[in-house]
């Protein structure tokens, strides 16, 4: 009897495919219905973000960072704004850097929310798409009652923040902070011990610590595979250094811790926001900034740790109104690099699993 042979075959997976989050463009090489090899395309999305800023004033350059990463557009502004004052010599009021932390916070669980949603979904079960959207409306109303948005909020300013706080604001996110903690009871009885889901996300995808480390991976990609490593307590930035709070990891780095972390994120971030409403200081927002504001000659890289991982920014100042070069770090770009290294050997099923749990947002990669 003749032998069978099979013959392989490549498959596009994007760049309009729904579970690849975004224009992005997967090659599969595949034998039947296994995975050999994978090969990321990128350059979909593309906007010049970077040159861009490069021909704007420094203050017109923050709406950008909105877009940068619309998902955590908080955390971008951040980022950006630290790395300005940092180089001009600002310092920023402490009223001003907990309104930011709170904001972060909030949108950081924002983000996690919509990870747990989605990453549900594309392994087949909607009804915690519907819960993680539920409660993540009561974070934007928070976001439209301060700044007037939903979305990109161009509130974390050069110098502080836009405005103050509405005087609803903190108790409305009090209720907020309680009612989420009563929700984590229903999160985990949904999915974390369905023997369906475990079966689609136990052991898939598998990220030694080793490999996380060598490829650049931050965040709770990173602290999933059991590295306890987060910019907020090993590199301290804003006020982080006066809150108490956990720094959860995973063992064994598969796509159900890479799940199971994002929930323990929140935990975390709601302990933070609850001693920063309990200890908001009094006083200014925003220190005094130039209408024309020119850094002295020099370079700055700063960096926070974003809901997916490090985000940085580079800038470089030849003392005039604009930056010289710009240049922004998202963590999304190495756990797209992941992908190949962790997706052979799978099932096409699970390729979805994997690239839903590595939480790419492809603006941070194609800037």
């Amino acid at each position: 009897m003749a032998e069978l042979r099979t013959e392989e075959f490549l498959v596009n997976m994007g760049p309009h495919h729904p579970s690849t989050h975004g224009v992005c463009r997967l090659i599969l090489t595949m034998d039947g219905e296994k995975v050999v090899a994978i090969e990321p395309v990128i350059g979909y999305l593309h906007r010049a973000i970077e040159k861009i800023c490069e021909n704007r004033t420094y203050p017109q350059c923050t709406p950008l960072m909105d877009r940068f990463e619309y998902v955590t557009a908080m955390a971008t502004e951040h980022v950006y704004a630290l790395a300005v004052e940092k180089l001009a010599g600002l310092e920023v009021p402490e009223r001003a850097e907990y309104l930011r932390v709170i904001m972060v916070e909030l949108n950081r669980i924002a983000s996690h929310l919509i990870f747990w949603g989605v990453t549900a979904m594309d392994v087949g079960a909607y009804t915690p798409f519907l819960y993680g959207l539920r409660e993540r409306e009561d974070i934007m109303d928070l976001f439209e009652i301060t700044c007037g948005q939903r979305l990109t909020y161009n509130y974390i300013r050069i110098g502080g923040v836009s405005k103050d706080i509405p005087p609803e604001f903190v108790p409305k996110c009090r209720e907020f902070v309680k009612m989420m903690w009563s929700k984590f009871s229903d999160y985990e009885g949904l999915l974390n011990g369905n023997p369906i889901f475990l079966g689609r996300m136990k052991d898939i995808g598998v990220l030694t610590p080793e490999a996380a480390i060598a490829y650049g991976a931050s965040g709770p990609v990173l602290r999933a595979s059991g590295v306890k490593y987060d910019v907020r307590r090993n590199d301290p930035y804003s006020v982080y250094d006066k809150f108490d709070f956990e720094i959860p990891t995973q063992p064994n780095g598969d796509c159900y811790d890479r799940f199971i972390q994002r929930l323990d994120e929140m935990k975390e971030s709601l302990k933070i926001i609850e001693q920063a409403l309990d200890n908001l200081p009094e006083g200014d927002i925003k220190c005094k900034v130039k209408p024309k504001l020119k850094p002295p000659e020099g370079e700055v890289y700063s960096r926070i740790e974003s809901a997916r991982g490090e985000m940085g920014v580079y800038i470089r100042s030849d003392g005039t109104t604009k930056p010289m070069r710009v240049k922004l770090r998202g963590s999304s770009y190495n756990h797209l690099m992941l992908v190949p290294e962790i997706s052979t050997d799978v099932l096409i099923a699970d390729v979805v699993a994997i690239f839903a749990t590595l939480d790419i947002i492809m603006p941070e990669v194609d800037r």
